[in-house]
């Protein structure tokens, strides 16, 4: 009974911390400050979609060197985001730009492109080699070919690595706030720092809703920008795979 009594208290704390007028207004109130996450974070995908997702194209459409670069993009995950921020909080040419954003956003990029990257590069080698032998016999150059075949043909895995990158990105970007960039991580962090569990978890609510917001955005979207005729490839296949199998009839 105690134990419940004390996780009502916590739910109303945090429930009150919602309603207090001073947590909605000015430069650390939650408008603000989710704001400048949203803007940090497309900003880093915005980044890693030119470098992962440009270099997936080119070495996906060649077949060339793919391998290597997406071993390296992949070894690039092992690097701690709050390493590499912490790295860049000592260089003040870097951490002192534009109010720490410059020192997050370059941590954040390194976190996002290994997963666009890969994606981009698998769904470009993923192409129906038949079909890029048509597109040539049409006469298509490899630009156009790239453009009009390949890239939607690639889309569905395209999306599926900016939707994991963002996600990624969105949770992740609370670390700016320890190179003195306010957004949903400042009362996270402000809560841990104060032993205040109601603000450190408010935050975190936050940063978890904005993060199922993206997701659920970036799939509708996925969604809309897959070509019908693969869209509905995929649904049949879906279908096959969890259609239960007749029982095979005894012969004889």
């Amino acid at each position: 009974m105690e134990v419940w009594d004390h996780f009502r208290h916590f739910v109303a704390s945090v429930a009150a911390w919602f309603t207090t007028s001073a947590n909605w207004k000015g430069s650390t109130g939650i408008p603000e400050l989710v704001w400048r996450q949203a803007e940090l974070s497309l900003a880093v995908v915005l980044g890693a979609i030119i470098i992962g997702g440009g270099i997936g194209l080119v070495l996906g459409h060649t077949g060339r060197g793919g391998l290597v670069a997406v071993n390296a993009a992949n070894a690039a995950r092992a690097v701690p985001s709050l390493a590499l921020l912490t790295l860049f909080a000592i260089v003040p040419w870097i951490s002192l730009r534009w109010g720490g954003f410059l020192a997050a956003f370059l941590a954040l990029v390194v976190l996002a492109i290994p997963p666009i990257l890969t994606n981009t590069y698998v769904g470009m080698r993923e192409v129906d080699p038949e079909v890029r032998d048509a597109a040539k016999a049409m006469g298509l150059t490899g630009g156009q070919m790239l453009r009009t075949v390949e890239l939607p043909l690639a889309t569905p895995f395209l999306m599926a690595g900016i939707r994991t990158a963002s996600i990624e990105v969105v949770a992740t970007s609370t670390l700016a706030a320890y190179v003195s960039y306010s957004d949903l991580g400042t009362p996270v962090i402000s809560g841990l720092n104060t032993n205040n569990t109601v603000e450190a978890f408010a935050g975190a609510l936050l940063v978890a809703a904005l993060a199922v917001l993206v997701a659920l955005g970036l799939g509708v979207l996925q969604r809309v920008l897959t070509p019908v005729p693969l869209r509905r490839k995929m649904r049949r296949g879906l279908g096959a795979s969890t259609r239960p199998e007749a029982p095979a009839l005894a012969s004889g």
